[in-house]
């Protein structure tokens, strides 16, 4: 083994070993005499000493986020089907449901949420604009966003509309729909949205950030994740991770944090430390 190879195994175990204690002293102190600022400023501290870099300011507050269970709802399924193809004919096919109306298309709705919608040439346009269009139909849908993105190709005259899902006003990191629209006309919608969800008797609440920020140095610090070590944090906000749990839909909204970094982004579960990549 090289001797540079070997430094750089050291440098990564002393960073490690770093973490690992900083991480006590750090959380030991937060019901003590530390502010939250100072508390941030110290977690900013050890992340810089490890090669990534963050301002206090960058970090949004947790708020109220708790474990929530998900299950699917044929109800709220048959709302978005109607708000995009009007009345249709519903087939049962075991996990999937297939919803069709002859003259404007077809929608196809899976257990976790996951679905695809199609629809004819000119049945729904952009000629009011294209966010207000996309508005108006995931009001019908019945659906909460937190905020979506437009991707405009004027060569191949499309657009793509991006839209994150949220529950009460918290963004669910991992759940998104696309509304592609191509020559003025909506072509397809797909993605995934989460419904039935209600309080897990058994869930957590989300911790102090400073828990997964500390993880995350620790997990891209590894040797084998060597491809992220000049990571740069943008921003750090809280919000959740959709999880498939059953055959039947059932899921679990995990508290998590949303990591933006130079590299793309990551989601860390707050609950379990896994480090979730998002891209860019």
């Amino acid at each position: 083994m090289s001797s540079s190879r070997i430094k750089t195994i050291a440098i990564a175990a002393l960073v490690l070993i770093n973490v690992f204690f900083l991480t006590f002293i750090i959380i030991d102190t937060l019901d003590d005499v530390l502010t939250e600022r100072e508390m941030m400023e110290n977690v900013c501290a050890v992340l810089r000493a490890g090669g990534i870099e963050l301002s206090p300011d960058d970090v949004k507050t947790s708020g109220a986020i708790r474990t929530m269970r998900t299950g699917r709802v044929l109800e709220a399924e048959e709302i978005i089907a109607y708000a995009m193809l009007g009345p249709t004919t519903k087939t049962d096919q075991g996990i999937i449901y297939l919803y069709e109306n002859n003259s404007r298309g077809s929608a196809e709705f899976a257990s976790a949420g996951d679905f695809e919608i199609r629809l004819y040439e000119g049945v729904i346009t952009n000629e009011n604009g294209t966010m207000r269009t996309v508005e108006g139909l995931l009001r019908e849908m019945r659906i909460e966003w937190a905020g979506m993105t437009v991707t405009l190709d004027a060569e191949s005259e499309t657009e793509t509309v991006s839209v994150l899902g949220a529950f009460r006003d918290v963004k669910i990191f991992n759940c998104t729909i696309g509304f592609y629209f191509a020559r003025g006309s909506l072509q397809t919608v797909s993605g995934r949205f989460v419904a039935g969800i209600e309080l897990a008797d058994d869930g957590v609440a989300i911790t102090h950030v400073s828990r997964a920020l500390l993880g995350f140095l620790s997990e891209v610090r590894r040797e084998e994740r060597e491809d992220v070590i000049a990571e740069i944090i943008y921003s750090v906000e809280p919000g959740y991770r959709h999880r498939v749990v059953g055959s039947f839909g059932e899921g679990l909204l995990s508290p998590s944090w949303l990591l933006a970094t130079d590299a793309g982004r990551y989601i860390v579960d707050d609950a379990s430390g896994e480090v979730l990549a998002l891209g860019q």
